[in-house]
């Protein structure tokens, strides 16, 4: 069974310049409860006593997914963890030679000593945990093996392998990854970041290579290009690779348009599966198929998501769309050939389509 882990509230925030509020924050979490996600990764304690207290809000909702809390390997991150009643507790190393050295100036001795220390103090605090293998994409493959290995004899729930700086494609994380996965006795989550446009299909690929957990944020927000995109695994994995794993297809769009409002970042209109425009026709070809039938020019019906279908003239509309939308807006009069050729030649000089109101003005002047 896939699940979905959603980190919108954790590296969704350390998108540059964003910063939710408590209120937003709580928002965002019943909304990621509402859409069905399994596993919300709320924050960090650690970063001072105003996020502690919010987090400790967000654990006493209440909501049907688990959550977690995200922390460096130190004793003093988990207390933190522990004093407003994390109940699942997540853990990050760096496992790649480069990150080692750059973050902690240590080596792989080091890090799986550190490792060991905090799995028996997280085991003697009787909670579950997961650990991430930060920058595992640049990991070596002998020393990601004792990572995961340890992190499994230690009694951690999911191994989280991360590719940090969003290098991978969809062959390299097989190559990678994926003998690995199928070694391991406990879940594996990927982490996947999205600088060369292939979280999605990187999320995917590793579910194919045995993963259990795919991560996301709601519009892909993150660090630089950000994560794999919410709404996206959620209808790939529905409608593409037939999973079990069903998400609330209909509050996928007002969670977008709620995270986008409290980043202060506009849905961008073409964004796919949220965009204001994905089911938006204007070609005079893409027109007629889809007024026979939708399915010549969509992917799927605008309904799975709550959204709506429009037809906009501009430049590429041909006659039949021009009269399509007449009749749609009540228009249409006996003999429409001089309104047609007065909005053809205004769409050839607009930009951005004929609006609503230009159409409704013009065909109050061809009466006249």
């Amino acid at each position: 069974m896939i699940s979905i882990l959603d980190t919108t509230l954790r590296d969704g925030e350390q998108t540059p310049g964003v910063n939710f509020s408590a209120h937003e924050k709580i928002a965002i979490a019943r909304g990621l409860d509402a859409a069905g996600v399994d596993l919300i990764e709320v924050g960090t304690p650690a970063m001072g006593p105003e996020e502690k207290a919010v987090l400790k809000d967000l654990l006493n909702l209440g909501l049907k997914a688990k959550l977690i809390t995200w922390n460096r390997a130190l004793e003093s991150d988990i207390d933190q963890s522990l004093e407003i009643g994390a109940k699942e507790i997540h853990i990050s190393l760096p496992v790649s030679d480069e990150l080692m050295q750059i973050k902690l100036k240590s080596g792989r001795t080091e890090i799986l000593k550190r490792l060991y220390k905090m799995g028996r103090y997280l085991k003697k605090s009787a909670v579950n945990f997961s650990v991430g293998a930060e920058d595992a994409s640049r990991g070596k493959p002998e020393f990601l093996r004792d990572f995961a290995m340890l992190a499994q004899d230690l009694g951690a729930q999911r191994l989280r392998l991360c590719d940090t700086v969003g290098i991978l494609n969809p062959f390299s994380l097989q190559q990678l990854f994926g003998s690995l996965v199928q070694d391991l006795n406990i879940a594996t989550e990927i982490h996947s970041h999205n600088d060369f446009g292939m979280a999605t299909a990187n999320s995917l690929t590793a579910m194919v290579c045995g993963f259990q957990i795919l991560d996301s944020t709601v519009l892909g927000l993150g660090e630089r290009a950000g994560n794999a995109p919410l709404e996206e695994l959620a209808l790939a994995l529905q409608l593409q690779m037939g999973t079990a794993k069903q998400i609330n297809a209909k509050e996928l769009k007002p969670l977008a348009e709620l995270v986008a409002k409290s980043a202060c970042m506009p849905i961008p209109k073409g964004k796919s599966i949220v965009g204001e425009r994905i089911f938006c026709h204007e070609s005079g070809i893409h027109v007629a198929g889809v007024l026979k039938d939708p399915r010549a020019y969509e992917p799927f019906a605008p309904e799975t998501i709550g959204a709506h279908r429009m037809i906009l003239l501009g430049k590429h509309s041909g006659r039949k769309a021009i009269i399509h939308k007449l009749k749609q807006m009540s228009l249409l009069p006996k003999d429409p050939t001089s309104l047609i050729q007065k909005i053809k030649a205004l769409a050839l000089t607009k930009k951005g389509g004929i609006t609503d109101v230009e159409l409704t003005n013009m065909a109050a002047s061809s009466r006249f």
